[in-house]
């Protein structure tokens, strides 16, 4: 049965009968979105100093925005997209956007990233607003952060930060949230920033020229011990995420002893790609109207239309100029992008740019499978959304990508179309064959070893009888000696 919640999106409810009376079992995904509704930030309770220059190290506060953006290339509508999808990234956080500014310029400011003229205007702005923080369209440097807090005099982040705030706040298993960490320390590291005493030395030693051979000197400075420490919880973070990345592993070669199919769900955040997963499987993982809504990677097992089984795994969502620092936390998460027979690219149809969204999506695949040295697989694209969908952009996109196939996870549309493609294109390519081989052939023995995969061997009298599963080319090495 299905129900239509407030936020329009479409869930599975499972209901059960004793008796003739009726209980409902909500889904993991319905118990994890009434957990993030339930922890939604409140406007206005902010503890920090209001003048942030009196604080070394502050939290990420989120409460009153102002949008601002650099357009430096490209058409006026898409600088208009990147600044609503910078909307739609701060309302995912929590925050509340008043206003958005767009400068045109061939390059962001080395200073103040957006010029000093437009750094005074959007002081002005903030103070109409009542704004307390403002974010960047892109990624600042250090410098850039301070010279425009110095400006605007309120809080100051860009787009990465942003991104990662968003992830820590959706993470939820202990390999995601691992992952978030190493990545926000990773962008925070160069970022250190300190004031009066963090910039003085620790006396070394005994405070004086008492304290022994190798001991005496200028010490170090609160932020440099601060450094230190991030390094070093970064890399008992490298080590654990290695660690979990072995119990994947293990899980990704018994599926691959086995022979089942594995297709990776890749796509733009908010394509609809847990949605899709939830329809083809009947899972019921997280699906939220907002971006980056699930980070953990979900494997589901689900049927072909002839029968036979295979693997479908939901891997975090993509978006433009996504932060290296993300790429390389979530590597060892992406790496099933990489091991999969093969990609189902998730577009939303919805959406006013859908071919930025596949070139975004195709940049970090084509890095991850650069990494991973690994050849690339087949890709299947799955437009979504198409009872959203404008059906002049439809007609475009039925022009420019005549092997997609348009579905509706929503409403189920297209949805058979999808299973035969899939069927079609895991076609299993090896056949079973049960031989005898002389113990003179023992290359084809060998070669059953190699590419294969024995299923049953025996060692008799006249050789070595054999069950195995190969490919069709080997089969007809060993037509002759099949029986």
């Amino acid at each position: 049965m299905t129900k239509t919640p407030r936020n329009g999106e479409s869930v599975t409810e499972d209901r059960t009968e004793y008796d003739g009376w009726t209980t409902d079992d909500p889904s993991v995904g319905e118990m994890q979105l009434e957990d993030r509704s339930a922890l939604r930030r409140v406007a206005g309770l902010s503890t920090e100093l209001e003048d942030i220059t009196e604080v070394e190290y502050r939290q990420l506060r989120l409460e009153r925005v102002v949008l601002v953006g650099v357009w430096t290339g490209g058409t006026a509508a898409q600088a208009e997209a990147s600044l609503a999808e910078l909307a739609a990234l701060a309302e995912t956080a929590g925050s509340e956007v008043l206003e958005g500014l767009v400068q045109r310029r061939d390059k962001p400011d080395a200073a103040t990233y957006i010029g000093s003229g437009k750094a005074d205007e959007l002081r002005q702005v903030v103070i109409a607003t009542g704004a307390d923080t403002v974010i960047c369209d892109g990624e600042l440097t250090p410098a850039q952060l301070t010279a425009l807090e110095k400006v605007v005099k309120v809080k100051v982040i860009d787009r990465t930060a942003l991104i990662l705030d968003i992830f820590a706040q959706h993470a939820t298993s202990r390999e995601g949230k691992a992952q978030v960490s190493l990545a926000q320390m990773e962008y925070m590291l160069p970022r250190l920033r300190g004031w009066g005493e963090s910039m003085s030395r620790q006396a070394g030693g005994r405070a004086g020229s008492n304290g022994g051979v190798g001991l005496r000197g200028p010490g170090e400075t609160k932020i440099e011990t601060d450094r230190r420490r991030i390094r070093e919880r970064m890399a008992k973070l490298r080590r654990e995420i290695k660690a979990m990345k072995a119990a994947r592993d293990t899980k990704r070669t018994r599926r691959l002893r086995n022979r089942i199919p594995s297709v990776a769900i890749v796509g733009y955040t908010n394509a609809g790609k847990s949605s899709l997963l939830n329809t083809l499987t009947g899972s019921g993982v997280l699906v939220q109207n907002a971006l980056f809504a699930t980070l953990d990677p979900t494997t589901r097992r689900a049927a072909l239309p002839d029968g036979r089984e295979f693997v479908l795994t939901d891997t975090v969502g993509f978006v433009r100029h996504l932060p290296t620092q993300l790429v390389e936390a979530f590597r060892s998460t992406l790496e099933e992008v990489a091991d999969a027979d093969l990609l189902m690219h998730v577009v939303d149809g919805s959406d006013p740019l859908p071919t930025e969204q596949i070139k975004a999506v195709r940049e970090v695949v084509t890095e991850v499978l650069r990494e991973s040295d690994a050849p690339a697989p087949p890709e299947l694209i799955v437009v979504n959304k198409v009872d959203a969908a404008d059906p002049v952009m439809l007609m475009q996109l039925r022009g420019l990508l005549p092997d997609a196939v348009f579905v509706s996870a929503h409403t189920g549309e297209g949805l058979d179309e999808l299973r035969d493609r899939l069927a079609h294109l895991l076609e299993d390519p090896d056949v079973e064959v049960e031989v005898m081989l002389p113990y003179t052939r023992g290359d084809l023995l060998a070669r059953i070893h190699t590419d294969g995969q024995i299923l049953e061997s025996a060692h008799q009298e006249d050789g070595t009888r054999v069950h195995a599963r190969v490919s069709k080319a080997l089969a007809s090495a060993l037509v002759e000696y099949a029986g």
